[in-house]
């Protein structure tokens, strides 16, 4: 008999006709025990081998879970890159896990620990569960799985994100610790609220001078975004001639469109420079929606110019127009 005990349970190892296997001996208490299991599991594998018994359905691979989903966010999600790099950590953190159906709510419990022990936000940490949660249905999709073990309470809850938006002698700062592209950057979020994305990747066919709109078909929403120009805008690029596959913003470094990494790090230093805790690149964007808000205008408005396809994910603009919305009141 080949059993061992680790950690308090029972383990057995054989092999039969060139087969090898290993299995927990579950519910020994003792050698003895896990010697009748181990017996028992040898003659259920012969009467399989000798076609006595079916076989058992094969294990689904971890392994083979990552590769369709990242079939998955290939084909259907823009961030798909983000997911595979996220993926990647998590391949390193559950590197001795072998099958899917193996893993249990604690190790997610884990996980999420280990994520958070990387200076991760609950939020980011969160967004890791989403990809597993969505890697799991594409099992149980599948008819791989029975079932998911990322439920919604698995999650962190996350109180509703206070509005950071830039003040004006925090733009004057950065405008005087930014490069020559990232202040034009700057200054084109501030008056067009675009995502990162969209901003980074900005091209010449975007921009419609005729019209005076920004147009944008790839875009988180899925939508086909015509945003204004104001006056700003315009002057901005009136003069400036571009190729309809042209890229705006070059990052100076490397001659090459700004990646998110290369965008990223620059904005952090330029930040630090500026002296300018607790904001994030995304933030531009918040900025945008805070100003047009604190001038009265509607949140519905808002939303449209932001792309948002919830109009409670605009709402939270709303406060910084009480005033205005005072004043509406009255009227009546």
């Amino acid at each position: 008999m080949s059993v061992s005990k680790r950690k308090n349970k029972w383990y057995c190892r054989f092999q039969i006709n060139g087969e090898r296997h290993h299995y927990l001996c579950d519910g020994a208490m003792s050698k003895q025990q896990a010697e009748q299991i181990e017996a028992s599991l040898k003659f259920k594998i012969m009467q399989q081998q000798n076609g006595v018994l079916p076989k058992e359905a094969e294990k689904l691979k971890l392994s083979t879970l990552y590769e369709e989903y990242t079939k998955y966010a290939q084909l259907n999600k823009k961030t798909w890159k983000i997911d595979v790099k996220r993926l990647d950590i998590i391949k390193q953190f559950w590197k001795n896990i072998k099958y899917a159906e193996d893993i249990k709510p604690n190790h997610i419990e884990e996980l999420k620990k280990a994520l958070l022990a990387r200076n991760l936000t609950k939020t980011t940490v969160n967004r890791y569960l989403e990809i597993l949660s969505k890697m799991f249905n594409v099992g149980i999709d599948n008819d791989w799985l029975i079932k998911n073990p990322i439920k919604k309470k698995t999650k962190f809850p996350i109180k509703n994100y206070q509005i950071r938006y830039l003040r004006d002698d925090e733009e004057q700062q950065l405008y005087k610790y930014s490069s020559q592209v990232l202040r034009d950057i700057i200054f084109v979020d501030l008056n067009t609220g675009l995502r990162e994305a969209n901003i980074r990747l900005l091209q010449g066919k975007n921009i419609n001078l005729e019209f005076k709109i920004f147009e944008l078909t790839e875009n988180k929403s899925n939508k086909h975004l015509k945003i204004p120009m104001n006056t700003k805008m315009y002057n901005f690029f009136k003069d400036k001639v571009y190729e309809p596959d042209e890229y705006i913003f070059i990052n100076p470094r490397t001659n090459k469109p700004y990646t998110y990494t290369g965008l990223n790090d620059e904005w952090t230093r330029t930040k630090k420079l500026a002296k300018i805790e607790n904001f994030r690149f995304h933030d531009l964007r918040h900025t945008f929606g805070t100003r047009l808000a604190k001038k009265g205008v509607p949140v519905n408005i808002i939303k449209e110019l932001l792309g948002h396809s919830d109009i409670s994910t605009t709402m939270r603009y709303l406060h910084f127009a009480q005033e205005q919305l005072v004043n509406a009141v009255e009227q009546l």
